[in-house]
This record gives structure tokens, sequence and C-alpha cells, in this order.
């Protein structure tokens, strides 16, 4: 390995390859749609303009990345697969690949928390509220999300000796208010008229495992038959839960006001060879300088939620709606990152990137 690597902080290839996405500096757009399966990526990309031909990026640790441009905008869609190592993975690398500010959506499949119900007692983060109603099939657009983590210092196998909760809560991380409303307005925008609800202004809990800290019982002790009443009684405007968008909000709202670094977009490599991504569109082989070193940028994060199953009623959407919904709500999303402004000295540039106009 030390022949490999000349450091292992940040590992790329010769050709400046990021270690896990398998990207380089002109392959990802500032605009960027985040989703969970390349399936949904697919639908997404499919309503990219033809011109210029999308870019498409395999990596061998599963991340897939197609860029191209959208209404005439250049815009990413990069399918992470599940949880909170993978944002971290996926915003963390895609920044070491962009010049500027990068505007990230993630539209994601939800499970919905809500029902009528009313006060609940509980201390946790010192608030308790009723829930709003949502039926599956609907969009989520949260405002603030909480992390849910299994508590590792907690006594699963002897509960009744510890003091401790086996389940923390973090406070919550605001989106970008901006993006937010925005992300709204252009879902509302393409909504179909037999559309079902959006709501916006809740509050997301992301869960760091899909079954304990989600509240669902296995085999296993994991001591969470009240976790979802504790959640309900202990957040405000709870609605729905998942498990990456506290982690989108979370990098978001540590980066932002940071400045870029010289030379950070052509450094030279830090290894070689680890990542051989399969690509359907050549990689540019110019890399253009970092002109906006010393300059201040931000990273802005909002989400959108499809509901597609209630945890309270145990209803399920059918596969005819997801079609649909997938959709509009694709439409949505793009249109919002398509109007939102970016200064054009804080965009990548686009000489030599796979989104350039012949």
């Amino acid at each position: 390995m030390k022949q490999t690597l000349t450091d292992a902080n940040f590992p790329r290839t010769a050709d400046l390859r990021v270690y896990h996405l398998g990207l380089r500096p002109g392959e990802v757009a500032n605009r960027i749609v985040t989703v969970g399966s390349p399936s949904r990526a697919h639908t997404i990309a499919a309503q990219f303009d033809a011109t210029p031909k999308p870019f498409e990026l395999s990596s061998e640790r599963g991340f897939l990345t197609i860029t191209g441009r959208y209404k005439g905008v250049p815009v990413s869609v990069v399918s992470i697969g599940m949880g909170h190592p993978n944002v971290d993975f996926f915003v963390r690398e895609v920044r070491e690949c962009l010049s500027g500010d990068m505007l990230i959506v993630r539209s994601v499949f939800s499970f919905h928390l809500a029902r009528a119900m009313g006060r609940h007692r509980g201390r946790a983060l010192g608030s308790c509220g009723s829930l709003i109603d949502v039926p599956v099939g609907s969009v989520v657009v949260p405002k603030s999300s909480v992390a849910v983590e299994r508590n590792l210092d907690f006594d699963f196998v002897n509960p009744g000796e510890c003091t401790e909760r086996p389940y923390k809560i973090s406070r919550p991380v605001l989106a970008d208010p901006e993006l937010h409303n925005q992300v709204h307005k252009s879902l509302a925008a393409a909504k179909p008229p037999d559309g079902k609800t959006i709501i916006a202004g809740t509050t997301n809990a992301s869960a760091d495992s899909f079954y304990s800290s989600q509240g669902r019982q296995t085999s296993f002790p994991d001591q969470n038959e009240n976790l979802i009443e504790f959640l309900q009684a202990s957040v405000k405007d709870l609605a729905t839960f998942e498990m990456e968008t506290f982690w989108l909000y979370h990098l978001a709202a540590c980066w932002t006001g940071r400045k870029e670094t010289a030379g950070r977009s052509h450094a030279p490599p830090l290894a070689t060879g680890p990542v051989q991504p399969t690509t359907s569109h050549p990689s540019p082989a110019k890399v253009i300088p970092n002109a906006l070193a010393g300059h201040e940028t931000v990273i802005r994060a909002a989400a959108a939620q499809m509901v597609f199953a209630s945890r309270t009623s145990q209803d399920f959407i059918t596969p005819e709606e997801v079609a649909t919904l997938e959709d509009w709500t694709a439409k949505g999303v793009l249109d919002a990152l398509a109007v939102m402004t970016i200064a054009p000295d804080r965009v990548h540039a686009e000489e030599g990137s796979v989104w350039e106009l012949a």
C-alpha cells in the first residue's frame, strides 16, 4: 500500500479521481440531486436535455453520477445508497471535485410517522407537540432534521441496570431557507391536479439504522418498543423517518462560509489505482485551475421526501402511484435547482467539463 498511496488522508487516483465516487473535477455540477437508488437516478436524469449527451459514471464502490443540463442549466444526479456514512462520502468527495457553491436536494422515499394525536409528555429537547396527518403518496419538504442514534454505552442486555436512554436525539439542524422554499414552490407548480398533499416546514428524523433506531422490532434486544412514541413526544412537528437528511443538513451547515483552497481541484494526486470507474463518456483531459481560490463558498441543502408508507396506519403506496409521484417530483426538484441563482464567479468552470457545449 505504501507504494501506491502518497497520502491516505484523502486518496485520489493519478488522474484525480476521488476514492469512492470515482469522480474528477469537471464531472459533477454545482447543482445536485442526490438519491438512494440508481433506478431513481435514471428516472430523474431522463428529464435532462438531449444536448450535451448526459455523462454517466458508475464507481466500483456503487455510486452512480449522471451529469448533464436541465433547461440549459448544468445539473448532476448522484445515487449514493443509504445511511449517513454514504452521505459523508458523497458531500466530502464532491466538495473536492467542485469549485464554487454547492446546491444539493436530497430526494428520498420515507416512512411517515404522522397521525392525529394529542400532546404527549416528554423531556428530550424540552419540547412536545402534535404531528401533521399526511397520507401516503404525499411529499414532505422538511425545514429541519434531528439525528436518532443508538446509544452504544447503553446496556441492551441488562437494561434495568442502566440509567441512560437507549437512543440519543440530537438538536435539530436547518435546511437552507431559500432552497427549502424554492423546492416547496417548484413542487407545488409541478404537482398534477390529482396529486397528493405537499407539506413543508416539518421536522425529519434521520436514524443511524433501518431497524433499531427506527423503532422496528427484530429478534435483537434493541429496547426500542417506545422509541417512536418518545420521538413524537419530544420533537416538534416530526413527520418523517429516514437515514440521510440530517447528515446532509449538518455537513452543509458546517461548511458554509469556508474558503476555497488554492489548487484544491488540481492538486497532485494522493493515490494511484484504487478506483477504475466505468464511464459512458470520455473524461475531460484538461483540468481547469481553481479560479475561486480564497473565495468564501456555501453548501445549500434541502430535501423532498416521498411518503411511501405510514408507520402508524401501515398503509403502502401502489406501484402505479410510485411512477406518477417519481415523475412530477423529479421535475419539481430539477426546476427548483435550475431557478436558484449562483453568482457567475461561484460556479465551476465550464471549459473542459462534461456539460460544456460544443
